[in-house]
């Protein structure tokens, strides 16, 4: 990915410095997995290796996602949103730089994974604009965390939580997968089990979300724990109980393996993908 941002010498050398900061040290880099997973699954169901071409779509797709995500942790800890001085272990941006550098290199990074997706072939490159649009806007992450901050000192029902989280974490969860699929292979629509399993994962992670944040450490979270009880945010674990919490990431779990069981031999690394989504301790 380093090689799809600008030079950290670059003018403005600060802005593009701080654009790396939040994009290139630390993460799990789940949605980049998820898209060369995707991408190994089509290569396997195909019974050849992806070329030239296959790879650097993959890779471009890999970054894009990557990088509205990053963008979103930058805004997301922002004073105005969660407050947070602390992400992948290493001050937040605008502790690192600034407030005002750290809007911008959200604005940045954002227009930044656009562009990195353009090199998407052409017979894709629509649909794959248009799904990281859908699941970046105001449907999608966007609208899921205005949700969530209208929701502070509320209380929500399961139905109501599922939804805002399905928007806030696993729209781009799910669009991993699906521009995966695009990158790889764009003569057939994206199989119905594909998306289940996209579905089922991306609710998943933010279940496991909630229940770090009740049984981690800070240490190694990289991040600050306990902030959701601390802002009274509804979660998981407060709208269910920790236990129930538990039931319903290992439910969703099963809901993925049973997904990619329909989708024969070739989908052994989604599935590990599940694994480390479920099992992960930060």
């Amino acid at each position: 990915m380093a090689a799809r941002l600008p030079d950290a010498a670059t003018e403005p050398a600060r802005l593009h410095e701080a654009m790396r900061y939040a994009a290139l040290d630390g993460g799990k880099r789940v949605r980049p997995l998820l898209v060369y997973a995707t991408g190994d699954l089509v290569a396997r169901q195909s019974g050849s290796s992806p070329d030239a071409a296959t790879n650097t779509a993959l890779d471009a797709a890999a970054c894009a996602v990557e990088m509205i995500h990053a963008y979103s942790l930058v805004h997301d800890d922002l004073p105005c949103m969660d407050d947070d001085d602390l992400r992948r272990g290493k001050p937040t941006v605008h502790r690192q730089f600034d407030e005002a550098t750290a809007m911008l290199v959200g604005d940045a990074l954002q227009a930044q994974a656009f562009l990195a997706l353009v090199e998407l072939p052409a017979r894709s490159l629509h649909a794959g604009l248009s799904e990281l649009g859908r699941a970046a806007g105001s449907l999608g992450m966007a609208g899921g965390q205005a949700i969530d901050l209208a929701a502070v000192g509320q209380t929500m029902t399961r139905e109501a939580l599922e939804g805002m989280h399905r928007r806030k974490t696993g729209a781009l969860l799910a669009a991993a997968v699906r521009l995966g699929w695009l990158a790889a292979r764009t003569d057939e629509p994206v199989p119905e089990a594909l998306q289940r399993y996209a579905s089922a994962i991306g609710l998943a992670f933010q279940v496991v979300d909630d229940i770090l944040d009740v049984e981690g450490d800070t240490v190694d979270l990289g991040k600050t724990a306990g902030k959701d009880a601390a802002q009274n945010k509804p979660t998981f674990v407060s709208v269910l109980g920790l236990e129930h919490a538990r039931t319903l990431a290992h439910s969703l779990a099963d809901e993925a393996a049973g997904a990619l069981a329909t989708l024969g031999p070739g989908a052994e690394r989604l599935a590990s993908m599940a694994d480390l989504i479920i099992n992960r301790k930060h």
